[in-house]
């Protein structure tokens, strides 16, 4: 598999897997989805202290130590959302220097890791103290609690801030052919390394795209009727058949990493198998998925 490095020196699976989704209740399943992801090659795993309110960082971290001696793997995970574990809820948005210097303790003692590959904000808003937050991770990074960091977040003015001044290697985003706001920066990011989180679009982007259209795209989304969002998907599709490695050689075109989560081992599987079939897009090929969609931009997330 190929593989994406990042400034810092991370090399990134240029597939991975996003374990948000993962079906924690079912750990035999959820160890099944983690080491095939492993023998495919597949060595960044990227998660997050909120999702399962730290019950994801848990198993991500149980699973993934059984198998340290057999493969080289990255682990990524987020900081932001404040929340109560007992009572499985978010508190509040904190992006303080004190918060994230004992969350990060919380979530090195959940993944069962001495250091952290990635640490990224999970957000951000332009009222934040974004220097002191900077300093936290630049803190953490010299103290060798952290490898690298990053933030996740699709508000253009934070984003400019964390480029002008940060040490930021990574940003994730939301990235495929509908959803390609990102376009809006990735032509500008000095380096950063993109991480598409979504690639298929919640199943739209897949081999189930007519029963998702129905299910959960019944009024559209972003700018797309839901007419127009079939029009597009028919057109995509005769470009490509096989929707996702579309979606695929189109991220691989843009330099990301294709975060892409899973919650059972076939989805996994169907995953590895179009990424198999992905190729590298001629300039050809990739303008006749840009003339398929609408080219979008952030709009009321700029702020």
């Amino acid at each position: 598999m190929r593989t994406l490095s990042t400034k810092d020196g991370l090399s990134l699976s240029e597939l991975s897997l996003g374990c948000m989704n993962l079906p924690i209740d079912d750990k035999a399943e959820s160890e099944k989805i983690i080491e095939t992801a492993l023998d495919a090659g597949i060595n960044y795993f990227d998660t997050a202290d909120l999702y399962q309110f730290g019950e994801n960082e848990k198993l991500v971290g149980e699973i993934l130590e059984k198998h340290r001696s057999r493969y080289d793997f990255l682990i990524g995970t987020k900081v932001g959302n404040q929340f109560d574990a007992e009572n499985r809820e978010k508190t509040a948005w904190n992006p303080s220097a004190a918060y994230i210097k004992e969350a990060v303790k919380d979530s090195l003692h959940r993944l069962g890791v001495s250091e952290l590959d990635l640490y990224q904000l999970h957000g951000g808003t332009i009222e934040d103290n974004k220097d002191e937050t900077i300093q936290a991770f630049d803190d953490l990074k010299q103290e060798g609690t952290i490898r690298s960091y990053g933030i996740s977040s699709i508000r253009m003015n934070v984003i400019d801030y964390y480029k002008k001044h940060s040490a930021i290697a990574t940003l994730m985003m939301q990235f495929n052919p509908i959803d390609n706001r990102p376009l809006e920066v990735t032509d500008k990011l000095s380096g950063i390394r993109p991480l598409a989180r979504g690639p298929v679009m919640k199943g739209l982007l897949s081999n189930k795209s007519s029963s998702v259209l129905e299910k959960k795209f019944n009024e559209g989304i972003l700018d797309y009727s839901k007419d127009e969002l079939e029009e597009t998907i028919g057109a995509l599709a005769a470009i490509n058949r096989d929707l996702t490695t579309l979606s695929y050689a189109f991220l691989r075109k843009n330099g990301a990493v294709i975060v892409n989560g899973v919650s059972s081992l076939r989805q996994l599987e169907d995953n590895l198998a179009s990424y198999g079939r992905t190729e590298n897009l001629t300039d050809d090929g990739y303008n006749s998925i840009m003339e398929a969609v609408k080219l979008l931009k952030y709009g009321e997330h700029r702020i």
